[in-house]
């Protein structure tokens, strides 16, 4: 017995097409951020914290999406899309556990902009080899022992009905619509989770850019400015994209919770924003572009 992911067969003449789109998209994610990863690997120029966070983030976007997409696309060229409570729970528990750890990385990231920007004589001291990688680890660990408990929280609870789950993958609010009985504990604790998990980090990523702003603004060179903010806008442009997206999904009430919206913006934080990542750090980066011209120019001559 299990669950049937009714995913997008309210569409069937578009399966096909959006078996493409899908693909293709989940190709730009995984071909992007490798690139990423294999830059700031073989590049002596982009051995710093900064990049040493965009690296493990880029690890992170592809384990990310590689917990719901290669489902989706498998679901979307067969019939039978029955999934076990076992693999239902294992799919929840990774895409939480790996979401915290993206809430953590982008918080840590601002922090490096922050030291960067607003005590850059004391910025090597502060962010070391030992501390990037204690910040590193505290980010990919956190979200493991409290999803542990919260995803057997959600899956202790009986189930009824159809078992048909109208969403695409195992996300929290469309499993707790098929939950008989009282959930009302699940979802105090999925709103508590979401504060703690999503919004404290969102508002400390915020206060990090008040601080960062205020200080760009007192540079006495345009140039300076300039620089400043297009090392930083990059990261906030993914940061509203993807908070933005989360905090609404989980802090809806679940009266208000429609299933068009519940898949639009479980696609704008699982697909569309991972896929936009490697195009904003990189394009709007001139370091990782005179890098990567390097790295494309030596390839040629070889």
């Amino acid at each position: 017995m299990g669950l049937f992911l009714l995913s997008f067969s309210d569409v069937p003449d578009l399966q096909g097409f959006l078996f493409g789109v899908f693909l293709i998209m989940y190709v730009i994610i995984l071909m992007g951020n490798s690139l990423i990863i294999i830059m700031i690997k073989v590049d002596p120029s982009l051995q710093n914290p900064m990049y040493f966070f965009l690296g493990n983030f880029s690890s992170l976007e592809i384990c990310y999406v590689s917990v719901t997409v290669p489902r989706l696309l498998v679901d979307l060229v067969r019939q039978s899309r029955n999934i076990s409570f076992l693999g239902c729970a294992t799919q929840m528990y990774f895409f939480l556990v790996l979401g915290v750890t993206e809430c953590f990385l982008l918080t840590v990231m601002a922090y490096d902009r922050y030291v960067a920007i607003c005590n850059p004589l004391l910025y090597p001291l502060i962010m070391n080899n030992r501390l990037c990688i204690q910040l590193a680890a505290g980010c990919w660990m956190t979200g493991v022992p409290v999803h542990i408990g919260f995803t057997y929280q959600i899956f202790s609870l009986p189930f009824c009905g159809s078992h048909q789950l109208n969403h695409f993958f195992c996300d929290v609010p469309p499993v707790l619509k098929l939950a008989c009985g009282d959930t009302f504990m699940t979802e105090v604790l999925t709103y508590v989770l979401t504060v703690l998990f999503i919004t404290i980090p969102f508002m400390l990523i915020l206060a990090s850019y008040v601080k960062i702003i205020s200080t760009i603004l007192k540079l006495p060179s345009v140039a300076g400015q300039a620089k400043a903010f297009s090392t930083c806008s990059s990261h906030l442009m993914v940061v509203a994209l993807f908070f933005g997206s989360g905090i609404i999904s989980y802090l809806r009430p679940k009266s208000s919770h429609s299933t068009g919206m519940d898949k639009f913006l479980s696609l704008f934080y699982t697909v569309v924003t991972p896929m936009f990542n490697p195009m904003i750090y990189c394009l709007r980066n001139k370091d990782f572009m005179v890098a990567l011209r390097k790295f494309l120019l030596k390839w040629i001559v070889l």
